[in-house]
């Protein structure tokens, strides 16, 4: 699995996000999102496009679960081994990856790093893949992880369950 340094995605986030500007006249929609399909595999190991992201939000917070569409014991490894990244990545405040993969700072995330001690973040496995649990009972945490769900949702382009998802442990 790669591993990310915060200056290195800081820097990478500025580049992209300074030619994404430039681009964005020449290019439409669809290449924006396969730049940012692109960097997701990157950053998380497997291929976008034969995954599924799935963002809910939760009562007291939410959950992150990501899913290979067809069977592949690699790419499952790498998920989980990226899912128990996040967690402990998110837990210290440090939401570089998610800046990397979008080429911007994700909504949210700055109240869930000046929050991170009243955050808990639960990796754990699921069908195929694995799961990062958001939990917490600050309102205001709340509120952030519910607006970095929904913008994740919209730029990943997916819903928030999938019918018959299994998050039983595997």
């Amino acid at each position: 699995m790669l591993r990310i340094s915060t200056p290195l995605v800081v820097v990478s986030v500025l580049v992209v996000a300074g030619c994404h500007r430039q681009q964005t006249s020449r290019e439409g929609p669809d290449s924006t999102f396969a730049a940012m399909q692109a960097r997701g595999a990157t950053a998380m190991g497997v291929d976008q496009y034969t995954s599924e992201h799935v963002f809910e939000p939760l009562p007291d917070g939410g959950r992150i679960v990501l899913q290979r569409v067809a069977t592949d014991s690699t790419g499952v490894a790498a998920i989980r081994a990226h899912m128990r990244d996040i967690a402990t990545r998110f837990a210290d405040g440090d939401f570089a990856i998610p800046g990397f993969v979008h080429a911007q700072i994700v909504p949210g995330v700055d109240v869930m790093a000046a929050k991170r001690i009243d955050i808990r973040y639960t990796a754990d496995t699921v069908e195929g893949g694995g799961m990062v649990t958001i939990a917490t009972s600050n309102t205001a945490a709340i509120n952030a992880i519910h607006r970095f769900l929904a913008f994740q949702r919209t730029a990943h382009q997916s819903g928030m369950h999938m019918p018959g998802m299994d998050t039983t442990h595997q």
